[in-house]
Order: C-alpha cells, then sequence, then structure tokens
C-alpha cells in the first residue's frame, strides 16, 4: 500500500480565513466565496460565503441538504422566523425554497456552508434562472484567480 501514496489525494488543511483577500471569489458585488473543497465525485462544496452589503442575496433551493455555521455576523431567510447568528448551525432541507438575507445593521456576514448537488437559483414564481455546482464554483474560481494573479490552476489545491 506504500507505494501507492501518490494515487491519493492529499488532505486538506488550510485557514479557512485566508490573510490574502484575493482567496475570496467574487460571486456579484459585495458577494464572495472562499473555496475550501471542491469535490467532483460527490457534486459537493464547501466554501466559506462572506456578504459585505444588506439586502437580499439570493432566492433559491438545493436538491440535497445544506449545511451551515455562522462565523461572524447575520443572517436570515425571508420565508423563516429565526435569524442565523455568530455560533448558529443551520440546516437547510432539500427542496425549500428560502430567499437569503443579511440585515441593514450587519455590514460583514461569513458562513460555512457544505452543499452537494447545486444551488438553483428562482425567481418569486419558483421558476428557475439559473444554477451552481461543483463545476461552475471551478470555473468562477479558474477565471477570478487567473485575473487576481495567482494563476488558473490555483483553484487545483481545492478539487477533490
Amino acid at each position: 500500500m506504500e507505494g501507492n501514496v501518490n494515487q491519493y489525494l492529499r488532505d486538506i488543511a488550510i485557514p479557512a480565513i485566508p490573510d490574502d483577500d484575493r482567496l475570496w471569489v467574487e460571486q456579484e458585488s459585495n458577494v464572495f466565496f472562499r473555496p475550501l473543497m471542491l469535490n467532483t465525485v460527490l457534486g459537493q462544496w464547501c466554501n466559506l460565503l462572506k456578504v459585505t452589503r444588506s439586502g437580499i442575496v439570493s432566492r433559491h433551493r438545493h436538491p440535497a441538504a445544506v449545511f451551515g455555521y455562522v462565523i461572524k455576523g447575520t443572517w436570515h431567510y425571508h420565508e423563516h422566523d429565526w435569524v442565523a447568528r455568530e455560533g448558529h448551525f443551520v440546516y437547510e432541507p432539500p427542496g425549500e425554497i428560502h430567499t437569503l438575507a443579511v440585515p441593514e445593521d450587519c455590514t460583514e456576514m461569513i458562513t460555512f456552508f457544505n452543499v452537494t448537488g447545486a444551488m438553483i437559483y428562482v425567481d418569486a414564481e419558483g421558476r428557475q434562472t439559473g444554477y451552481e455546482d461543483v463545476w461552475t464554483k471551478i470555473e468562477l474560481c479558474r477565471a477570478h484567480y487567473a485575473k487576481v494573479g495567482l494563476g488558473a490552476d490555483f483553484v487545483d489545491q481545492f478539487i477533490r
């Protein structure tokens, strides 16, 4: 078995919140993600979502359960009466449509998310308007890291 070590991918042990802001990939104005692991076998990704503005971030659903942990700030879903605060664990059931929003008094929100499958963006009537999956995340990372001088292949260290 020792001779086959190269066939196995290495573990990932990295600082989740980076010192280098170039590691945050911009999704849209004031909405960023920091990839931690991009699993192409399971269609899964683990990342930090950082939002530096108030208001609606997205209305979406997922085909599988999503797990989150709030590191900084607060956010909520318009469809629920709870507020996710620092230190809160969040479970999102599969298939449910929810509208993520950051309140006016929050200047920065950072949440760890573990997503499998896809993030399906929907309009007010629930019709699909777009999607993200592990493959679109990888392509966003490649374009961003090339643009900021880290090189498109910088993302490869997070791919499993």
